[in-house]
């Protein structure tokens, strides 16, 4: 299906136009009907003879209903601007005209409509309304005059609008949604039922959504799905959808404005950066605004940076993304401001004297669709899906000057100093105290900092350096014993003759050995630390094993201790090691056998 939204000057026929090409009327209030006048949104739909089928959405053109127009145009990728040819360009083509500019709008139809009233042509119309509309998307659209009282021109207007939807851009079903709801109302026996217009990703039956509304977000699930009143189990872009909410939420709490989002697939933001794309320059601006996105229209304020860059806050959260079109106007105007593009949903605090005028010249060099190098850049790292969410593109590859890890993209300089510094930090580590253990992970991510922590693997790698039992070291260093070299080796003397007569704590105090000394012997493999201070070589365990396979299994602990020729203090902290390595196993509390 295509969505294409109606444009232009109060009664100029926009709705009789619907209703002539669908059959349908999009007026759906009463009071519409009675006054002939348009004052919300209406909707219709119908098929060309391409087999393609297209759904309107028919906005007001009355300046008293700017806004509710504004929520149609929002989300609609292509319009048909009406201009009756008896009364040409007015008013309000001005201000829908300056809509579709701020939107980007670049795909639609310039139709006359009421040609049979206009017996000199509509020539003349059409050259002026060629020259408004130069400044904008619709520049080189087609134009088509019809009477909906005749029937003249429908069927031109008809094989025009199918070429017109044939170059609109290639929608995508596997995209992240986002409906932008315009309507919310009960249906008795379903509940609450919302519409919008699908222009990206697919909703399905049983779908679990996020709805971003006034009072922040909420889970919500699709208990079932609409399409120009078809019930379907999914429905893709770009569609007209009706979703019936399994919430516990009324109507009555969901407004136009609100969002549904797929999960936490959004940046959820209330500050973002802007470009001026069209109006009135942004260092003239009022400081109170009311800012139109989707079918939102959220009161903000406004810093300018210039001219052309600005600063807006609004005055609630939205899922907003880089490249977004804004529609800016004045509090109590009945007229377009300015249009903007999104240029950052997170941008930096401005503190400092002179942060303003720095931050305008950083968002002159940004392109709309964001840069993946810049944005690492200014992150140092950052996970891809972060990038993702914000909307940047050119994610497919990783840029020059991006080092990709996993899930995450580094700047190279940061990178390089995580490494530079790691290293450093370990070699003076081991010169200023080398009976250190080695660099602890703590200190290292400390070092680093969070993001740098996160990829300490592969930091500690590309230093050169080894992770071991918690410690960061230098490949291969041998633990520098200094002055306590002579106990070990005396020591390791003493057990070479006796390799189960562990030293008592006074022959460890005479010989020098404390405990940071016997750990520095550990980690350096010299000797091996059981339970309550008994210390072995660390092939004291083989030695004990080869031993206790001679004695007849099972034996007992006291067996092993004679086989052993050792104290009870010394067996049974090696017992119980043997039995954490599996090499012996535990029958009760007194016998053991080799496993």
């Amino acid at each position: 299906m295509f969505v294409v939204a109606t444009a232009g000057h109060v009664d100029h026929g926009k709705s009789t136009l619907v209703r002539a090409l669908t059959g349908m009327e999009p007026d759906r209030w009463a009071e519409e009907r009675r006054r002939g006048l348009t004052i919300d949104l209406g909707f219709a739909w119908t098929r060309l003879a391409s087999g393609r089928d297209v759904a309107f959405v028919d906005v007001p053109g009355h300046e008293r209903f700017l806004g509710n127009m504004l929520a149609g145009l929002g989300p609609a990728p292509a319009v048909c601007f009406v201009v009756a040819a008896d009364e040409g360009w007015q008013a309000q083509s001005s201000d829908h005209r300056d809509a579709i500019a701020a939107l980007g709008i670049s795909h639609g139809i310039v139709v006359l409509t009421r040609s049979d009233r206009a017996p000199g042509g509509a020539d003349e119309v059409l050259a002026r309304v060629r020259a408004e509309l130069r400044g904008t998307g619709l520049r080189d659209a087609p134009g088509v005059s019809v009477s909906a009282v005749d029937g003249t021109g429908l069927d031109e207007l008809r094989c025009a609008m199918d070429d017109m939807l044939t170059s609109l851009p290639e929608a995508k079903p596997d995209a992240r949604v986002r409906l932008w709801i315009d309507r919310s109302f009960t249906i008795s026996g379903a509940g609450t039922v919302v519409t919008g217009t699908l222009t990206a990703g697919t909703l399905a039956q049983g779908d679990r959504l996020l709805l971003i509304g006034h009072d922040g977000a909420r889970p919500v699930g699709v208990r079932a799905l609409h399409s120009c009143n078809v019930a379907v189990g999914s429905v893709g872009p770009t569609s007209r959808v009706a979703v019936n909410l399994r919430s516990g939420l009324s109507a009555d709490a969901i407004h136009r404005g609100d969002v549904l989002v797929t999960g936490d697939s959004w940046p959820v933001v209330d500050t973002v950066d802007v470009r001026r794309t069209m109006g009135a320059s942004f260092a003239d601006a009022p400081g109170q605004l009311l800012v139109h996105i989707g079918t939102a229209a959220v009161p903000g304020r406004m810093r300018p940076f210039g001219a052309d860059h600005a600063r807006l806050t609004l005055d609630r959260r939205l899922p907003l993304e880089l490249g977004d079109r804004l529609v800016l106007r004045a509090t109590g105007s009945r007229s377009v401001l300015a249009g903007a593009q999104i240029l950052d949903v997170e941008p930096p605090a401005l503190d400092r004297r002179g942060d303003g005028s720095r931050r305008a010249g950083v968002l002159a060099t940004m392109p709309p669709g964001g840069d993946a190098l810049t944005e690492v850049a200014r992150r140092g790292a950052v996970r891809v899906e972060q990038l993702r969410r914000m909307g940047v593109a050119g994610l497919r590859r990783v840029p020059d000057g991006v080092r990709a890890f996993g899930e995450w993209w580094v700047h190279e300089p940061v990178f390089d100093a995580w490494r530079r510094r790691l290293r450093s930090a370990v070699e003076q580590l081991g010169e200023q105290d080398p009976l250190a253990a080695g660099l602890s992970l703590g200190a290292a991510k400390d070092l680093i900092g969070p993001a740098g922590g996160a990829l300490l693997e592969a930091v500690v790698r590309e230093a050169g350096l080894e992770h071991r039992a918690g410690y960061i070291n230098l490949p291969g260093q041998r633990q520098d014993l200094g002055a306590a070299e002579s106990g070990i080796g005396a020591l390791e003397n003493r057990l070479k003759v006796a390799p189960f007569a562990a030293p008592e704590a006074h022959d460890l105090h005479a010989l020098g050995l404390g405990a940071r000394e016997l750990a520095a012997a550990e980690r350096s493999g010299r000797l091996l630390r059981l339970g309550d201070g008994v210390v072995l070589l660390p092939r004291a365990p083989a030695l004990a094993m080869r031993e206790l396979a001679a004695l007849p299994q099972p034996f007992t602990t006291s067996e092993a201790r004679k086989a052993l020729d050792t104290t009870r203090r010394v067996a049974i902290p090696l017992l119980e090691y043997l039995d954490s390595r599996g090499w012996t196993r535990r029958l009760d509390a007194t016998r053991r056998t080799i496993a």
